[in-house]
């Protein structure tokens, strides 16, 4: 089962792909981002996040994703956009019809470094040793999707283990 996660962002948006190996062990099958060009017109910019993420999306055909919530800080400007990136982002999912879910950064920390407020590049280097890589995913928005992923497989495998 091939699990996704996104980092979004109006200028970059991440994405990551992960599923359970052969061995038990959580392996990554792609990441990357979307990169937007710096002074583009707003919607030209969320078409590009639609499109490469659906592309994507229909290329590694994953069973579920899953979605950074987004925190407004003191730049509401720069939340409005990264919220617009987010909505297309799942536009896109749902026009796919994968599964979405949302969690928070702290959740995330806590899910892949075992504590919420860790620093980002604890959580990083805790990306590269669970899923087995020789270096931390660059750019970091990649690196920060395949922690969504992380995050996400680790809830779904929960859900179905307390079922048994």
């Amino acid at each position: 089962m091939i699990v996704l996660g996104i980092d979004p962002g109006i200028a970059i948006t991440g994405y990551g792909f992960v599923r359970e190996q052969e061995d038990g062990d959580l392996g990554a099958v792609a990441y990357g981002v979307v990169s937007t060009p710096a002074h583009t017109p707003l919607e030209t910019r969320l078409q590009q996040v639609y499109r490469e993420v659906k592309d994507v999306v229909e290329r590694y055909e994953p069973a579920s994703a899953a979605i950074e919530k987004l925190l407004f800080g003191k730049n509401v400007t720069t939340a409005m956009a990264v919220g617009q990136a987010r909505g297309v982002t799942m536009l896109a999912l749902a026009d796919c019809g994968i599964p979405i879910s949302e969690y928070t950064p702290a959740t995330i920390k806590q899910a892949v470094a075992g504590y919420g407020n860790a620093p980002k590049l604890q959580v990083q280097e805790m990306v590269r040793l669970l899923l087995r890589l020789d270096e931390i995913p660059k750019p970091d928005d990649a690196a920060d999707a395949l922690a969504v992923a992380i995050t996400h497989w680790h809830h779904i495998r929960y859900q179905q283990l307390s079922q048994e």
